[in-house]
């Protein structure tokens, strides 16, 4: 969309901070294991900051858009990956970006439980363990959770979700922000 001068102006004139879409999950950042690759990461982070706005990280850890090589992992092997990329790709924008979503739509839309995925299934702590990088990643950030389906407070996601960062808060689990989409 950086090519589209309409796209541009509008946002531009209307916004303050920019989440990139693709540019910064998993796929994008390490398509094959240890070799990262920023190239379109920094042209949305660039523009960004060149029009004078803030970035928003999306997503160190996701059960979607993982590359190849990371769907075919399981246990500690994943759970090392999880964190190289995590370390990875904030120590490349460390103290430029002010938010990052480490974590993204790790819970179930009917149960309010955890999703079954394979970062799941390498421990319940999984979520913790990624906040945890992040923070000594880069002890400046802000750290958030990211969901949709949670800005309902009956629904079980949503209490799901609430009762995760109750827990992390209460174990000084390092979460800073929730993100509704």
């Amino acid at each position: 969309k950086l090519n589209d001068s309409a796209y541009t102006t509008i946002a531009n004139r209307a916004f303050n901070m920019v989440t990139a879409e693709n540019e910064m999950k998993i796929d994008a950042t390490e398509p094959s294991q240890n070799n990262f690759n920023f190239t379109n990461a920094d042209k949305v982070y660039n523009w960004a900051v060149q029009n004078g706005k803030q970035v928003r990280g999306h997503t160190l850890a996701w059960h979607s858009q993982q590359p190849s090589w990371m769907q075919n992992m399981s246990g500690s092997a994943l759970r090392s990956a999880m964190i190289n990329h995590i370390k990875g790709v904030m120590s490349h924008y460390k103290g430029k970006i002010p938010y990052w979503d480490v974590v993204n739509e790790a819970f179930d839309d009917g149960n309010g439980g955890r999703r079954s995925s394979n970062l799941q299934s390498t421990g319940n702590d999984w979520i913790e363990v990624a906040f945890q990088t992040a923070r000594e990643a880069d002890p400046a950030a802000k750290l958030c959770y990211n969901d949709y389906n949670i800005d309902n407070w009956s629904w079980s996601k949503t209490q799901g979700v609430y009762a995760m960062v109750k827990d992390f808060k209460a174990r000084n689990v390092p979460i800073d922000c929730v993100g509704l989409q």
